[in-house]
């Protein structure tokens, strides 16, 4: 299929066959079917979306059936094509000043023509495959826009608050707030105010009865509710108009000065793309964050950016207003246990419906509670999560120039001086060093923060210098970039101060900052582009030792095949290698080198960062507050997999994670005194046992598995064999047909052996409640049991959870985490 082709009639091509492999298709096509989950999806976002599809339109100066037009295309045109399932698209906020500044500039059918050339700017975006791209734009820029254009909806709709009409500009608008506040109209400040009012207290209903009346959208209810309210008093205001679809008008030739023109469709294609492509990231951490749902397909965005294009190449054609992914609707769809995107389409055709049926319901609505229901949706947009979240980060003046460009000149032009504003403070940050020289106990100190560039080397010169000869010195490098003036300068710095009995220790404050290692610096870059020396270390962390390019490899003494030059090259390698290491590492074999380097590694990066932790925990004592007991497994990292650190778990391993019955002859009570000292001493409040994938134990159990289960296993005559007859029962529950097996969410197991491993950690969790202690504590409460399944070629977490149809183990996700 050609790249340009909107994936619209097939799913993504992982999409599973609904009919077995290597067998025929079915002979005829089931038909269309909508799940009721998709069905009372669609209707609570259809509620949603017609009062503000009509509200967009009236801000934008449109006519209302553009808002009908467009929420209709997008719902079955976007929905039906784009990448996003879940994600309802339709007239958002967001284009409105956009919109309505290409409306008052060069009218209504030159705008559609805009429209449908920003749908064609998007196709062939889409074909470009630029999707992702898109997403590098900064997010305070982005936010910064939204902001920006929420504060001129809300200032323009004010108007209509009032009584009045808006204004082009925010400054105009401002200008005329005054004189519209002394003559305002009463009747239309009433209605928005019960609108907006309706819109505040509805989702804050308490109770039983509150939680039952929240399923009907606030807007639907606040629009409603001032229609009603209106009508029954009979208060004069001016009401929606819709007139005859006969007289609606289409898209015509567009008209008006090209760059004006061009840069309409630029900033029409800029905004519904970027919204519509952060609205499908978002969508898809909404649905991984629903309960109980499993593995969450994430949108297409190159094929999210064809469907929009193609909805507003539609829209624009039938005179509709621009289309994106709007995120209320959305987050409505997903709320509302929406399964596919059956139920996006299925809201375009109750549009549908609602524009030609409910017509003289619609002409009810007064134009003030849509202009008040426009201006909360304003509002919204100046999220102060947002603006904490660019404050921490340090991007308020990128937020700001943003905001305050969008509101003053525009979309486009605010966008242009945001990114010329980040430009600026990433400039700024990437010069801006701050070198100090500290003397602490004779210890000279010099600390660099920021990125070290050949215009911070005049003070990096002159902070080393003020080490005296001779002196032991530290330099912290708090920093992610170094250049080679900067590695030269520190380099030549170093080889002279050591030369002259001085010592030199570099650190960085981040563990795994790669940039100036100690030995990089004192061995410099290996010839011949092969690995450096000791000191050139790059490993990272939680890579196993064979994955580190610390180490050249050394030739053979016997290769008479080497010319002379190379040996050498090889031999003066080996001696600045051994040179570089420590004493203890000489002369070791590889693995004894490999274990002095890991501690030595440790020593240099890690410890500088945990001794005031180690040192806190040392006057202390441990106290942890989980005991971990898991297998012996060397592939199996504890503190990786949970994310821990010291003091934090109390750990025992063993072959296979077994907890032997109390009372069970094993000759070794460790497990058992493990458990007394974590749960009476230690006071522990939880006990995890956590098994793996590919366990060595459980291979071994099930090949001793005697042939019939009523004869015993045989006595084992080895100390492994004696210990892994503590796995007996765990085998004994596998065989048991009569209860469900544990199981893991989403597919069966893989084969026995991760049958044996999901079985064994439950038949453990069983008989640790048979210890006394344990048992002692779960009684009073203040002890609770995990079991967790850790696949390791997955590196995937699973965590045991009792459901109606058995013993289940969930997939963790990274969402968990967070929460």
């Amino acid at each position: 299929m050609s790249a340009c082709v909107p994936a619209g009639a097939t799913e993504p091509a992982h999409t599973e066959r609904a009919h077995p492999p290597h067998s025929p298709p079915p002979g005829r096509r089931r038909g269309f079917r909508v799940a009721s989950a998709d069905l009372s999806a669609a209707v609570a976002v259809f509620l949603i979306a017609l009062p503000l599809s009509l509200g967009i339109a009236l801000t934008t100066g449109a006519p209302l059936q553009a808002g009908l037009v467009a929420a209709a295309v997008g719902g079955l045109v976007a929905g039906r094509l784009g990448g996003s399932p879940l994600q309802v698209s339709g007239p958002a906020a967001g284009l409105t000043v956009v919109t309505a500044d290409v409306i008052h500039q060069y009218g209504w059918r030159t705008t559609c023509a805009v429209t449908v050339l920003a749908g064609l700017a998007q196709l062939g975006f889409g074909c470009l495959r630029v999707a992702r791209g898109a997403l590098a734009v900064s997010p305070a820029i982005v936010h910064g826009m939204l902001a920006g254009i929420g504060v001129t909806i809300a200032v323009a709709q004010a108007h209509i608050v009032l009584g009045g009409e808006p204004q082009s500009s925010v400054p105009d608008n401002l200008r005329a707030l005054p004189a519209q506040l002394a003559g305002l109209d009463p009747a239309a400040l009433a209605m928005s105010v019960l609108t907006l009012a309706v819109l505040l207290l509805w989702p804050r209903l308490p109770g039983r009865a509150g939680h039952l009346l929240r399923r009907v959208p606030a807007a639907l209810v606040a629009v409603a509710g001032a229609t009603a309210i209106a009508a029954a008093a009979g208060l004069v205001l001016p009401l929606v108009d819709l007139p005859s679809w006969r007289s609606h008008a289409l898209a015509g030739l567009p008209e008006g000065p090209v760059l004006g023109l061009v840069a309409a469709v630029l900033a029409t294609t800029l905004v519904c793309s970027v919204q519509s492509l952060l609205g499908a990231v978002a969508v898809d951490k909404l649905a991984s964050a629903r309960p109980g749902a499993g593995h969450v397909v994430r949108s297409d965005l190159d094929r999210e950016l064809l469907g929009q294009g193609a909805a507003n190449v539609v829209s624009g054609t039938l005179g509709g207003l621009p289309v994106a992914g709007v995120a209320v609707r959305s987050t409505a769809n997903v709320h509302a246990g929406a399964v596919s995107r059956n139920s996006t389409m299925l809201h375009g055709v109750l549009v549908v419906a609602a524009a030609l049926l409910l017509v003289p319901l619609l002409e009810l609505i007064p134009l003030a509670s849509l202009a008040a229901l426009v201006m909360a949706v304003g509002i919204r947009m100046v999220s102060l999560h947002h603006i904490r979240t660019v404050t921490r980060h340090r991007e308020v003046l990128v937020y700001a120039v943003t905001a305050l460009g969008v509101i003053s000149l525009g979309v486009l032009e605010g966008v242009a001086l945001g990114i010329a504003a980040a430009v600026g403070v990433a400039l700024h940050r990437l010069t801006r060093t701050r070198i100090t020289h500290t003397e602490e106990d004779g210890v000279h100190h010099v600390h660099v923060r920021g990125q070290l560039t050949f215009l911070a080397v005049p003070r990096l010169s002159r902070a080393l210098h003020l080490v005296p000869q001779g002196a032991d010195a530290v330099v912290a490098l708090d920093g992610s970039f170094m250049d080679h003036a900067a590695y030269e300068t520190l380099q030549d710095w170093q080889s002279t101060h050591t030369a002259r009995g001085g010592t030199v220790e570099i650190t960085g404050r981040r563990t795994g900052v790669r940039i100036a290692e100690p030995g990089a610096l004192a061995s410099g870059p290996a010839p011949d582009g092969e690995p450096g020396t000791s000191g050139d270390c790059r490993c990272r962390a939680w890579t196993a030792w064979r994955n580190h390019q610390c180490d050249r490899p050394s030739p053979a003494p016997d290769d008479a095949g080497a010319r002379p030059d190379e040996s050498l090259e090889s031999g003066e390698a080996g001696r600045r290698t051994d040179r570089a290491l420590s004493a203890p590492a000489r002369g070791r074999t590889p693995g004894g080198r490999q274990l002095v380097r890991g501690l030595s590694t440790f020593q240099r990066r890690t410890a500088p960062l945990v001794r005031g932790e180690l040192a806190r925990l040392a006057r202390e004592g441990q106290r942890p507050s989980q005991l971990f007991l898991t297998c012996a497994d060397s592939r199996v990292v504890t503190s990786m997999i949970t994310s821990s650190g010291p003091g934090d778990l109390f750990v025992v391993r063993n072959v296979g994670n077994l907890v032997p019955p109390p009372g069970a002859e094993s000759g070794d009570d460790s497990v058992a005194a493990a458990l007394e000292y974590a749960v009476d001493v230690l006071a522990v409040r939880s006990i995890t046992v956590c098994g793996h994938s590919g366990c060595g134990a459980m291979q071994a159990l099930l090949d001793s598995r005697p042939a019939s289960p009523a004869s015993p296993a045989a006595p084992a005559a080895t100390p492994l064999g004696r210990w892994l007859r503590h796995g007996g029962p765990s085998l004994e529950r596998l065989r048991d047909t009569g209860a469900p097996a544990p199981r893991l969410a989403g597919r069966p197991p893989a084969d026995d052996v991760e049958q044996l491993c999901l079985t064994n950690v439950v038949q453990q969790l069983e008989h640790l409640r048979a210890h006394e202690s344990v048992a002692h504590a779960l009684k009073e409460g203040s002890l609770e049991l995990h079991g967790v399944y850790f696949h390791v070629g997955e590196a995937q977490a699973y965590l045991l959870a009792e459901q109606e149809e058995g013993r289940v183990f969930d997939r963790v996700r990274d969402v968990d985490l967070v929460v």
